[in-house]
């Protein structure tokens, strides 16, 4: 899809990400996560711990935001494995899209050039977790040849969800 820009995000764009990943989030999880859940993990919550993340010095880490014209349509993160479930793997932390954008190639462009930042990164693969449920995002990942590497339970702040890991045992594959 013609009219995509992709950017590296900055401190100055925390909120912006937050008030997103919080409206995307909410649409995406209302018949799987809890009431706690979207009481607490808010446009607040989120804007602290996404200020965190753009002020870390973690040269592994990166977070993208795709924009169309000065919309904001979808958002990326990747670094580090952040559980022992990933082994050596990159992690893609956070893919995000707008759903009323689905199915332009957002998603694609973002997961590629987080793979190439892991691929830089000297990550030989490449793995994230989908919250048991999430049907489109379990599709999506299918398609892109990943594979179920096992299943964990997210230590996250309020919900303890159930996920199924994708990996990639080559981060190229991810890379047109």
């Amino acid at each position: 899809m013609t009219g995509i820009s992709i950017r590296s995000a900055n401190i100055d764009d925390a909120q912006k990400i937050a008030d997103f990943h919080v409206r995307v989030w909410r649409h995406t999880y209302q018949d799987l996560a809890p009431a706690e859940a979207f009481a607490v993990l808010n446009e607040k919550y989120r804007g602290e711990k996404w200020k965190e993340k753009l002020s870390s010095n973690d040269a592994s880490q990166i977070v993208l935001i795709a924009e169309i014209g000065r919309r904001m349509v979808g958002i990326g993160a990747a670094g580090g494995p952040s559980e022992s479930i990933f082994g050596d793997r990159g992690e893609i932390k956070f893919l995000y899209v707008d759903p009323d954008f689905k199915r332009r190639g957002i998603g694609r462009q973002l997961l590629a050039r987080l793979a190439s930042h892991l691929r830089e990164m000297n990550y030989q693969g490449a793995a994230l977790s989908v919250v048991k449920g999430n049907d489109l995002a379990i599709a999506f990942y299918e398609a892109l040849n990943g594979r179920q590497a096992g299943e964990y339970i997210d230590p996250g702040p309020v919900w303890r969800s159930k996920n199924v890991v994708f990996a990639w045992d080559d981060v190229a594959s991810l890379v047109p």
